[in-house]
């Protein structure tokens, strides 16, 4: 359903004194109104003028349906506070409407029970998806949510379909351009995911906890959000997820959760691990790596049209699987929420008193959580690369030769041997989860590695 402005901001006034209520929302009093789903789906084409023959940005072209899974889009229209970046609020009640798409199990038996609401990132001049992965998502049972939450990412749904997405702004009718409300809208759209009803995001499912995540960029922005806004004003997420970027200075109740590759760690200089935060640092994994950059191209070449090709300096994106932690990260943070079990520290990367890191004979980093891909390597896998616009964040891959890997591995069983081994201290280190261990080693088995 969609409206004018001039029946949006009615809607807005009767919702605030509890006296609105409509078909296709799902609110309370002073909450945000939720519409939706909002139908289409791809193949659709985004310039229609029929909202039905289009489809949300970025849609996953994972078949969710196999799995159990659904894929909806739902819009959210409300009044936010606005902040600066130090916590100051500089207005109340600006109306806004934004977007959440949200890929969940459609029965309830196959929801775990914790949603994993992500602030989309927008670096690239759009919404990205950073941290959906499908694989560990679907397999094991969370709900994902993707939150527009910045005027960027906002600006670019609306011109690329404007029939859509024509009346979302995150500005308060440009009156704050800054994302100065981003923080208390992305606060607000979550709140819905814990609502349930035929017209909810979630649907009839019951979510019992619930992670605010980021990488990059979001994490720099709940990184403010955490620190300046969330002391003065209500909790919404039961632990944090900061991945790949910045992570909050001050300790607060809530568990917060620091996941950073090779690529962002600059300098050997660490906060401590305390009873609310942990820091894990992984070697050889790049800041954006092989698995994102290949399940995206093909979105961002049906949604754009080409995916962003990159000329670096060196062969790009590390296949070092960062998403392995992120996930068994995920997996703690709901043990540290419910049952106050907090998760492993881990080993810091290692530095040379240059300020260097250090590395082996191989030029693998030293020190940090240490995958099989790295304790037993088929290629120089790093966080660290040079080029053009984003090859910084993209680290390196350069496979090894036969040569090179018959004098690391006298034979097929001895490679898989390795795997397995490194495999096992991560799982028993709390590292890395057993169905992530499997895969890799069938990987392992099928590969030529070691073979004549």
């Amino acid at each position: 359903m969609r409206y004018s402005p001039v029946t949006r901001l009615l809607v807005a006034a009767l919702v605030a004194v509890g006296l609105a209520t409509a078909p296709g929302t799902a609110q309370a009093q002073g909450a945000p109104a939720v519409e939706g789903p909002i139908p289409g789906a791809p193949p659709g084409d985004p310039s229609s003028p029929d909202v039905e023959d289009t489809y949300p940005w970025m849609a996953t072209n994972v078949d969710l349906a196999s799995h159990g899974y659904v894929e909806q889009e739902f819009f959210v229209s409300g009044e936010a506070s606005a902040y600066s970046a130090t916590g100051e609020r500089l207005a109340t009640g600006v109306p806004y409407k934004t977007r959440v798409i949200v890929r969940r199990p459609a029965r309830p038996h196959r929801f775990n029970g914790t949603v994993v609401a992500e602030w989309q990132n927008v670096t690239a001049g759009y919404d990205l998806d950073a941290l959906w992965s499908s694989e560990q998502i679907i397999r094991d049972g969370y709900v994902w949510a993707g939150i527009s939450a910045q005027r960027v990412g906002v600006e670019h749904l609306v011109e690329w379909s404007p029939a859509r997405y024509g009346d979302l702004d995150v500005t308060g009718g440009g009156r704050f351009t800054g994302d100065e409300l981003s923080y208390d809208i992305f606060a607000q759209v979550a709140k819905t995911l814990r609502e349930r009803g035929a017209s909810a995001p979630l649907g009839g499912l019951k979510a019992d906890t619930l992670l605010g995540v980021g990488a990059s960029q979001s994490a720099f922005r709940m990184t403010t959000y955490y620190d300046a806004v969330l002391p003065q004003t209500e909790k919404v997420f039961d632990g944090y997820g900061f991945i790949v970027g910045t992570a909050p200075s001050r300790r607060g109740p809530e568990p917060v959760f620091q996941v950073l590759s090779e690529t962002d760690v600059r300098s050997p200089a660490r906060p401590p691990d305390t009873e609310t935060f942990r820091r894990w640092e992984v070697a050889g994994a790049a800041h954006s790596g092989w698995h994102g950059q290949r399940y995206r191209q093909p979105i961002l070449t049906r949604d754009l049209g080409a995916a962003p090709t990159y000329q670096c300096d060196r062969p790009p994106f590390s296949r070092v699987p960062l998403h392995h932690v992120i996930a068994t990260a995920y997996a703690h943070l709901v043990r540290w929420t419910k049952r106050d079990v907090p998760p492993p520290s881990a080993p810091p990367l290692q530095f040379n008193p240059d300020g260097s890191k250090v590395r082996d004979s191989l030029g693998l980093a030293k020190g940090g959580i240490r995958l099989s891909q790295v304790e037993a390597p088929t290629a120089l896998n790093t966080g660290d690369n040079s080029g053009e616009t984003f090859c910084f964040l993209f680290g390196t891959h350069v496979p090894f030769g036969k040569a090179q890997l018959d004098s690391l591995y006298a034979s097929h069983g001895r490679y898989v041997a390795a795997v397995t081994k490194a495999d096992v201290h991560n799982m028993r280190d709390g590292y890395l989860l057993r169905a992530d261990a499997r895969q890799n080693r069938i990987d392992a088995i099928r590969s030529d590695v070691g073979k004549d």
